[in-house]
């Protein structure tokens, strides 16, 4: 009797889903994928094949090439221009503009560190950029001002004989494009008022205290003084007393009585200078700025500045005891030390006899441990610590119309509505001394309404901000996260509602106060990632759908690294797809046209990622090992088909695999071969001398062929370099056969 014939079974595969490398090949889903680059699985039927790469020429059609290797990618709009700042490892920075298309020049060599720099948008009008080392920088499109400002203010000299206070002009910026500083004076109560009056004729006649009349001050919203007789002897005026000696007189004022012949005198009050305050800290400033104070009837007040910069290896002073007779008031210089560096100097400012701060002349340059502080003058106990500053700007951002700065544990911040002002009373600092960040700030985000601080293992939200009566700046500090942070500065970005971030064990989503893995289908791939490299990301739109990209090394290790290379990690709809779009050290996105674009350096080069519809791009589509729904019996493969949407080419390279191995290569492809009747291939040409390739169509194509595989589960790899495809469907066809 013949042997009964073996059942044909067939699997399709349409429902396609993402990319899958926690599980073994055959234990995961058979609709995801072991491995699917270049190819975005969109939905049901679905899979598109994404754009390669292109180059970023400038208007004159020039390839964009950056003058040496980028170490920082950054995305800016300036004045409705959109630009991407390359920072580079010789301190240069160059600028594309995305808008017009040209590029040019930020800074040149040795301006900035040869990494780790960060920048923060604000408003529209200028970029914030961080330095590590060298401090805080902006630029307005034109120029690159250092950010350095004035800080504390001392004043040497009180002066004398002020009747208003005198005007304050603060020596203007070292660099082009800075903001000259601004001040103003106060002097010691009652300048501007009565101190007596002293009665020149007493007249006679007097059988009563007669009114006394002073004629109003000088300057506007000044308080008119008043007085009264306070005593008459044999009919004569011989004293007045003020009951309110006013203020505002610049001259002195007229006395008059309301009967009599009696005359008096006003004797003035003369002031000293006894605060300056801030009203602009200005920007631009390299060196401390000359104060010049001028006017108010008094001479002689003066004083000194030091500048507020963020560089490292400079010196400051805390006074700790200020001593006692030092003079009433002044300044002396006084000696700083520290290892390594040069330059430091400084003057201590003297009030009531004892040293009240000390302003640093220059703060000095290369210090790697403070020193001490020697106070000479004519006092004694005078003491102070010096205060080292090692803590590099971790980041910089721009939140609620200020600039923020890590450094440290601590976060600086400028002063309400102002980018560059950390003097006045609304700026401040914030150290987190919570136990819950462990080591120092790695990253800042501003998004969502709420300002993001990444520690390695941490994350806190500043939120809540606002400014109390006093002029002192409020907000709530939270801590959404005790476990999980990244040290990645550039792979941190918002994503939607929420905020993306990639450590060295995973990716995360925070929304709100809650934070959740999302790439628990990539745990294959991690231990395999070189985070010696640097690890960067962004948003992008992917056939008109909103992604999540992260670029990273992949070691030489893992299977679909040959070589070691870059890849990038693309998420979208809780789904997780490869690309290789070269060997792109650095992205970041940048919304131009109301698009979102995703743009990369390799080493100098500059590319637009997905952004070329006719090059080729390699695509590797690998699903999973199926038991075709019966894990425990060997099937063997008899055919297998691929549809496919095309729009051009259509050559695919398919492998039949089982959990044993994989069959020969199928090469599967819609052109035509032409042979003459000696069956020698003919070769079309144009008149241009170019191959013709005949496709019997465009459009939908069922590819299909027989097949040579044995195994208890079956599977496709399929590799191609055409642009343009749509992946369908996936189709099996086998028979079973024997059980274990």
């Amino acid at each position: 009797m013949a042997a009964a014939e073996q059942k044909k079974s067939y699997a399709v595969i349409k429902n396609f889903k993402g990319l899958n490398t926690k599980a073994n090949r055959t234990a995961i889903d058979e609709e995801e994928f072991s491995w699917i680059e270049n190819a975005q699985p969109i939905g049901f039927g679905n899979i598109k094949i994404v754009q390669a790469q292109s180059a970023v020429n400038t208007s004159g059609n020039a390839a964009v090439v950056f003058a040496n290797s980028t170490t920082a990618l950054e995305s800016v709009n300036i004045n409705v221009s959109d630009y991407l700042l390359s920072f580079e490892d010789n301190g240069r920075a160059e600028y594309f503009n995305l808008t017009n298309s040209t590029k040019g020049n930020v800074a040149v060599t040795g301006t900035f560190s040869s990494a780790n720099v960060s920048t923060a948008q604000f408003k529209n009008e200028r970029v914030i950029i961080g330095d590590p080392n060298k401090g805080l920088f902006n630029w307005d499109e034109t120029n690159l001002v250092s950010m350095g400002s004035v800080g504390s203010i001392g004043i040497t000299n009180p002066g004398s004989g002020y009747l208003a206070a005198p005007s304050v002009v603060i020596g203007a910026p070292n660099n082009t494009g800075g903001v000259q500083a601004t001040a103003e004076a106060t002097i010691s109560s009652g300048a501007g008022g009565l101190t007596s009056i002293d009665v020149t004729s007493g007249g006679t006649g007097y059988a009563t205290f007669p009114g006394v009349t002073i004629t109003p001050p000088d300057v506007q919203g000044g308080t008119p003084a008043q007085a009264v007789v306070s005593a008459i002897s044999n009919s004569a005026v011989v004293a007045v007393t003020i009951t309110e000696p006013g203020s505002g007189y610049l001259n002195v004022p007229t006395v008059g009585f309301s009967s009599g012949a009696a005359t008096a005198t006003a004797v003035l009050t003369k002031g000293t200078v006894n605060s300056i305050t801030l009203t602009n800290a200005g920007t631009g400033y390299t060196s401390p700025p000359t104060i010049t104070l001028t006017g108010g009837g008094g001479a002689n007040a003066a004083a000194i500045c030091q500048l507020v910069t963020f560089k490292t290896g400079t010196l400051s002073v805390l006074v700790t005891n200020g001593g006692s007779g030092y003079g009433a008031s002044g300044s002396f210089f006084v000696t700083v030390t520290g290892t390594t560096g040069t330059g430091a100097n400084a003057s201590a400012i003297v009030s009531g006899g004892a040293v009240t701060q000390v302003i640093m002349n220059n703060p000095g340059s290369g210090y790697t441990a403070a020193g001490t502080v020697t106070f000479g003058g004519s006092g004694s106990n005078a003491a102070g610590t010096v205060i080292l500053n090692s803590d590099e700007i971790a980041s910089v951002a721009t939140f609620s119309g200020r600039t923020w700065v890590a450094a440290g544990r601590t976060i600086y911040y400028s002063a309400a509505g102002s980018y560059s002002d950390f003097t006045s009373v609304s700026a401040g600092n914030f150290p987190i001394t919570d136990s819950t960040l462990h080591g120092n700030i790695k990253s800042l985000l501003s998004a969502n309404n709420f300002l993001y601080i990444f520690g390695e293992d941490s994350i806190n939200v500043f939120s809540d901000l606002r400014v109390s009566g006093t002029g002192t700046t409020l907000f709530t500090n939270t801590n959404v996260s005790a476990s999980v942070g990244s040290n990645l500065r550039y792979a941190v970005f918002p994503y939607f509602r929420s905020v993306l971030f990639m450590n060295n064990y995973g990716i995360y989503a925070l929304v709100g106060s809650t934070t959740s893995k999302l790439s628990d289908q990539l745990d294959g791939i991690f231990p395999f990632i070189d985070f010696t490299f640097p690890v960067t990301g962004g948003q992008v739109l992917l056939n008109n759908i909103l992604c999540a990209a992260f670029n990273f090394y992949l070691k030489s290790t893992y299977p679909y690294a040959t070589g070691g290379r870059f890849i990038q990690c693309v998420f979208f709809e809780k789904k997780w797809f490869v690309t290789s779009q070269g060997e792109l050290t650095y992205v970041t996105s940048a919304p131009v046209g109301g698009l979102i674009s995703l743009y990369g350096v390799a080493d100098k080069s500059l590319f637009r990622l997905y952004a070329s519809a006719t090059a080729n791009v390699s695509s590797e589509i690998q699903t999973a090992l199926s038991p075709m729904k019966d894990p425990i019996r060997t099937k063997q493969a008899l055919k297998f088909g691929i549809e496919a949407t095309l729009t051009s080419g259509g050559t695919f390279n398919v492998t039949v695999d089982s959990e044993s191995g994989s069959s020969p290569t199928y090469v599967l492809n819609n052109s035509v071969t032409w042979y003459n009747n000696s069956n020698v291939i003919i070769t079309w040409v144009n008149n241009s001398s170019a191959t013709i390739v005949w496709l019997t169509s465009n459009g939908y194509a069922l590819y299909k062929s027989d097949a040579q595989q044995y195994g208890k589960y079956l599977g496709l790899t399929m590799t191609s370099t055409d642009p343009g495809f749509v992946v369908n469907t996936f189709e099996f066809e086998h028979e079973l056969r024997v059980r274990f």
